[in-house]
């Protein structure tokens, strides 16, 4: 939990979140406990944009400016939806000698034996970016093979030449002994300072190799993304007369520092849909219900979780971007705390399809905040989940964002 005192003289706390569509704000008066809201569509372009038009709207609309705010707290979807959406970085990944193709033989196990064109995730790494280093470390840790440096050298090397922006590196019982994980860590630091760098014995120094390798090339597969958009966010906060600590929602509930978050983004995969669940449960207990359901639909994707006894399930098994929406082991394993909850990719601006057989398919892939919905008026040409629900008259077309956006049931 956050301190609540005003010792430094400010009076507001801040909480906001970048979602692929919207990005929403509760300003909290430490003095008399209310709350204030706002809301603004996501700049995908610049997320950080949105942010400076929001807290615009805030100081035009209730005189709260950044430089009254004790401290802030920031969810996002961001990063998980780049995994769904498979708008990550272009990555390599530097594994062990035999191992290159353990993120496509995965373990071997069929999520449902009766189906026989069963779907996996693509890796997120292509074949011909996956290289091997001749080096072995023994299960308990003992050196069987030196590794090569110069082989390293050269590998680091090719994958820079090949245009890569990160590099995963998950070599075989690294979480025993790092020593090589780490010595391709530095070589990568002097030859190729530029690239961002994700060492499983760093993220996850825990055994099973495939879930590792997984979480490895998740975290890399995104570290350009949240680094930029973490230090960029910082520098609009900064321009904003925001003079104190802010935080990033993590994946189990807590809260990360911006670097680490920045360093480590596999940690706040779900950092926007845990901070719901929590809400959830915390209206639950005034409400005097234990038991709850926790349902969020955003712009990009929907999240479920369970509210069992008032407490949230933490799972170390979660799985992301699932081929098969419902089916375990059909998605890309986050070996991780997370709170336990299901996500897909459906949202608002969730685009829908016909299929080869001719029924409605919906997302994974979303219009976002531009264009946006086709009722948006921004140019869209697709249908989504918000243009049905505006000609069902589910949403009212003059009463948009409060009134401040005008929906186009014509364009819909």
């Amino acid at each position: 939990m956050l301190s609540a005192e005003t010792g430094s003289g400010k009076r507001y706390r801040l909480g906001f979140d970048i979602g692929g569509t919207f990005t929403d704000f509760v300003i909290f008066d430490q003095e008399d406990g209310s709350m204030k809201v706002a809301k603004c569509l996501t700049t995908p372009e610049d997320p950080s944009q949105g942010v400076v038009i929001g807290l615009n709207q805030i100081k035009k609309d209730f005189g709260i400016g950044m430089e009254g705010v004790h401290n802030a707290v920031h969810g996002t979807t961001l990063i998980i939806n780049a995994i769904i959406e498979r708008k990550g970085a272009r990555m390599g990944l530097i594994t062990t000698g035999g191992f290159r193709d353990l993120l496509e033989f995965r373990r071997e196990f069929r999520y449902d034996v009766y189906d026989m064109n069963l779907l996996f995730p693509e890796p997120l790494v292509p074949r011909y970016l996956r290289k091997e280093v001749s080096e072995r470390v023994a299960y308990d840790g003992s050196v069987l093979k030196a590794l090569d440096r110069e082989e390293v050298i050269k590998i680091v090397r090719e994958l820079k030449e090949l245009d890569v922006e990160a590099i995963a590196v998950c070599l075989l019982h690294s979480c025993v002994n790092s020593d090589h994980e780490q010595e391709i860590g530095d070589i990568i630091g002097q030859e190729a300072p530029q690239l961002h760098v994700t060492l499983s014995s760093d993220l996850f120094a825990e055994w099973r190799e495939y879930e590792r390798t997984s979480i490895a090339a998740i975290n890399a597969y995104v570290q350009p993304l949240a680094h930029r958009y973490i230090h960029r966010l910082d520098e609009r906060l900064r321009e904003q007369s925001f003079r104190d600590v802010w935080y990033v929602m993590a994946s189990n509930g807590g809260v990360l520092a911006k670097d680490t978050a920045a360093a480590y983004p596999g940690r706040v995969l779900e950092s926007g849909p845990v901070a719901g669940a929590l809400a959830s449960a915390y209206y639950g207990k005034l409400l005097g219900v234990t038991d709850v359901l926790s349902f969020d639909m955003g712009g990009t994707t929907a999240k479920s979780c369970l509210v069992k006894d008032g407490k949230l399930s933490i799972a170390n098994n979660y799985e992301v971007a699932r081929a098969n929406r419902f089916k375990k082991g059909s998605g890309l394993p986050v070996r991780l705390p997370v709170v336990d909850m299901i996500e897909i990719g459906a949202g608002g601006g969730s685009i829908a399809r016909l299929n080869e057989l001719g029924l409605i398919n919906v997302g994974p892939d979303s219009a976002g905040a531009n264009p946006g919905p086709s009722c948006y008026g921004f140019g869209g040409k697709e249908p989504t989940v918000t243009d049905a629900s505006l000609i069902l008259e589910y949403l009212n077309p003059d009463y948009f964002l409060g009134g401040r956006m005008k929906l186009y049931p014509e364009a819909a």
